[in-house]
């Protein structure tokens, strides 16, 4: 027992630790949820900037092809992304909590942006999309995989703010 609940102790601090994680994407009949987080080492207000300036997206996120709007709560935004840049997604901001918590999203799917600091300089970034209900089954298989972009996303997040965390100092 001894031996198990140190490795889960372990297993929680390397997660804990880790720089990037992996995309990762669970599949249900009638959902899918794709989840990235990353550390960064930067304020949560740098991220926080840049999670909620839509006009400089695409100076700095690879994965948008635009997106148009303000990022406010109950403002509506309309988004291109790389995945499928003929297709613009009309979404609504539904959660707006500064330097913690944005939520986008549609009828179909919602997708949460976390920061949570760590008390080291850094913080910790989360991703997390989940689309579906019950017409879901039927188009499931027309929906691109997430995780290549979901890690570039986060990649590009990362990069862009503690590059001016660095120029802050």
């Amino acid at each position: 027992m001894n031996k198990l609940l140190i490795l889960c102790i372990m297993t929680i601090s390397t997660l804990t630790s880790a720089q990037t994680t992996q995309a990762t994407t669970i599949r249900k009949t009638f959902s899918r949820t794709t989840s990235v987080s990353s550390t960064i080492q930067a304020d949560p207000s740098v991220v926080w900037v840049l999670l909620t300036s839509a006009a400089d997206y695409k100076r700095w996120n690879s994965t948008i092809v635009s997106i148009e709007g303000d990022i406010a709560l109950g403002e509506k935004i309309r988004l291109k992304s790389t995945l499928d840049p003929k297709r613009t997604f009309k979404l609504k901001v539904k959660k707006f909590e500064p330097e913690k918590s944005l939520v986008w999203g549609d009828a179909m799917g919602k997708r949460t942006y976390a920061l949570t600091p760590n008390g080291k300089g850094t913080v910790l970034f989360s991703m997390v999309e989940k689309i579906g209900g019950p017409m879901f089954p039927l188009f499931a298989n027309k929906i691109p995989a997430f995780d290549s972009s979901f890690d570039q996303f986060a990649a590009d997040l990362k990069k862009e703010a503690e590059n001016v965390q660095q120029s802050k100092h």
